[in-house]
């Protein structure tokens, strides 16, 4: 088997009744740095929206994500935990409090509802830490990484599942998320995405699983049949031995995905379970749909898959491969509207779109890869759009310094303060911040964004950050004029979230007034 490549925070955030002793959590109230809306079987039940019009806090560390759970008024207040940076047993301890039931070496979303966890700014890393949800509902995890995951060895996490759900989970969406191992059992490690003991309502999207002896599984046990109605689509399975997934009893629809290097099985519906295999694209792997290792039959519906040199093995007593030329032995119908890219493009759409760290990239159903509009969290107050007024006063980052997060060839930081709307600044992705700094303490109420004339309305999601301290002065979206209370600093960070397209920046302008 192929060994996995191996891969980081920030102090954050505290206020509006989330404040905690350590000081560690700032309240960012009014958008979410979570795009889109849940899509396949997550929507059913009432849907799932995660932590949506809830406050909005940032973590660097997992006792912060606990220390945001444990500091709600209830155990159901909604809540939008923004995560950045590498988050291991070194930085998560347990935290107590009414609202929360946590523990230490594992990120623990357990007796709780109403939750968001979205990795942002330079990327969120699990690093042998697992996310265990239990007796939840309405979880959304988006854009991480969770990585190396053991459940022998040393350190261990999370029974070695990267993310694991057990006993009565309903409605859960993870999105854009990378779930790797370096192994198999016998290297300590267990399943990428587990679900078990009663969870129902789960949708894995655009998401990356790769190095690891099991991708994951539905139904603990031949017993463990109360799991189920789970979609999986626009994934790549890549070097995994079996369990892409492993279905016991229930519904599953699996729809455009890449699976490569399906080593030993893939797709194993068994125990009575029945999936929906649809426009999927399996390559260079082995016995990629059937019922495998029991004579517990599961069922299976296809149509639109590309099998690209895939093999197959004989029928046996324990062994009963769907191909070499699969057909349906069941019908399942599905109970919600999706875009259906055509089996031959998904290697491509695919790779545009999945994983942690594409932007939160989407497909179309036209085999062409989107940027979404950006959900605001509905607050109180409506979510704050820039307006393009006229700037008065004296523009302040003339003559000021500057940096950010990245630049694409061609493009400076310093075009931004320069007075020159023909030059400009593009992050090196769809998304990046870029700063503007002095050499002592400056008041600034005001900023004014100016897009280039060929690049206007590319801008989406932004947040005007405090330089000095990472507190969110004001969220909102597109270019223009955007006011705050007055604040002193050295340094202040316009913070693109979500765009359509790849930015361009002309002008930076700060005022005092």
């Amino acid at each position: 088997m192929r060994r996995a490549r191996a891969p980081r925070l920030y102090a954050a955030m505290a206020g509006l009744g989330l404040a905690v002793a350590t000081g560690a959590v700032l309240v960012m109230p009014e958008a979410s740095a979570a795009t889109a809306a849940a899509t396949g079987y997550a929507t059913q039940n009432g849907g799932t929206t995660g932590g949506a019009g809830g406050t909005t806090v940032r973590a660097t560390t997992g006792t912060q994500i606990h220390q945001a759970l444990c500091g709600r008024a209830s155990s159901s207040t909604p809540i939008v935990i923004e995560v950045e940076g590498t988050i291991n047993h070194g930085n998560t301890a347990k935290v107590s409090g009414d609202s929360c039931n946590t523990a230490a070496g594992v990120i623990e979303l357990k007796q709780i509802s109403n939750v968001t966890l979205v990795g942002v700014g330079s990327g969120a890393v699990f690093d042998q830490l697992g996310i265990h949800i239990r007796q939840s509902s309405n979880i959304v995890i988006q854009n991480v990484k969770v990585q190396n995951v053991k459940k022998s060895g040393s350190p261990t996490s999370n029974g070695g599942d990267a993310i694991g759900m057990e006993s009565d989970v309903r409605n859960v969406w993870v999105d854009h998320a990378t779930l790797i191992a370096s192994g198999g059992e016998s290297e300590g490690y267990d399943g990428l995405f587990d679900m078990k003991d009663n969870t129902q309502y789960v949708t894995l999207s655009y998401s990356v699983l790769r190095n690891s002896g099991r991708g994951g599984l539905i139904g603990s046990s031949e017993s463990d049949l109360t799991n189920g109605y789970v979609t999986f689509h626009h994934n790549r399975y890549e070097n995994i031995d079996s369990r892409a997934p492993l279905l016991r009893g229930g519904t599953a629809h699996m729809y455009n995905n890449h699976y490569v290097s399906l080593n030993e099985s893939g797709i194993n519906s068994r125990a009575g379970a029945r999936a929906r295999v649809d426009n999927n694209y399996f390559e260079d792997s082995k016995d990629v749909l059937g019922t495998f290792y029991t004579d517990e039959l599961g069922s299976w519906q296809v149509g639109g898959n590309v099998f690209d040199n895939v093999t197959w093995s004989s029928e046996g007593e324990e062994n009963h491969p769907a191909g070499p030329n699969p057909v349906s032995n069941t019908s399942v119908s599905i109970p919600y509207a999706y875009p259906l890219d055509q089996a031959s493009c998904v290697p491509a759409i695919v790779a545009r779109t999945a994983g942690a760290g594409t932007g939160l990239a989407v497909s179309d159903g036209n085999c062409t890869a989107t940027t979404p509009t950006p959900t605001a969290t509905p607050t109180a107050t409506t979510t704050p759009t820039a307006t393009p007024t006229a700037p008065a006063g004296t523009n302040l980052s003339i003559g000021a310094g500057s940096d950010g997060s990245s630049k694409a060839d061609g493009t400076s930081y310093g075009n931004v303060r320069d007075g020159d709307a023909s030059t400009y600044w593009s992050p090196s992705g769809s998304t990046g911040h870029v700063s503007i700094k002095w050499g002592s303490a400056t008041g600034v109420s005001r900023i004014v964004v100016k897009e280039t004339s060929s690049a206007a309305g590319r801008i989406g999601s932004w947040q005007v950050l405090n330089g000095d301290t990472g507190a969110v002065l004001k969220s909102g979206s597109g270019a223009g004029t955007i006011t705050f209370p007055q604040t002193s600093l050295k340094k202040l960070t316009f913070s693109i979230t979500g765009a359509n397209g790849t930015p361009q920046i002309a002008e930076l302008e700060t005022y005092a007034q």
